[in-house]
């Protein structure tokens, strides 16, 4: 299971600022960000990313034809992803 919850750092101590449904001595991992950039780290490793590769582009897309290279995808979207999850 994967969760976020807000915490504060006290005295040594990470303390959530809500309950937490975890056993007595049960192992997490923590991703620790800084709460006041509004960001998690990997949002601002995706933009940096996605900054990067569009340096790279001659020229930059419009809308419309970032539209017309997706109306020549067949198959639904929807059905991609429903069939991903395996729901019904």
């Amino acid at each position: 299971m994967e969760r976020t919850v807000e915490a504060v750092y006290e005295h040594g101590v990470l303390r959530p600022l809500e309950p937490l449904s975890l056993v007595e001595s049960q192992h997490v991992k923590l991703t620790i960000s800084d709460a006041s950039t509004g960001r998690s780290y990997r949002d601002m490793a995706l933009v940096e990313s996605a900054e990067q590769e569009i340096a790279t582009f001659r020229t930059i897309p419009t809308i419309e034809d970032v539209r017309a290279a997706l109306t020549s995808i067949p198959g639904s979207l929807a059905d991609d992803v429903i069939a991903d999850r395996g729901d019904y």
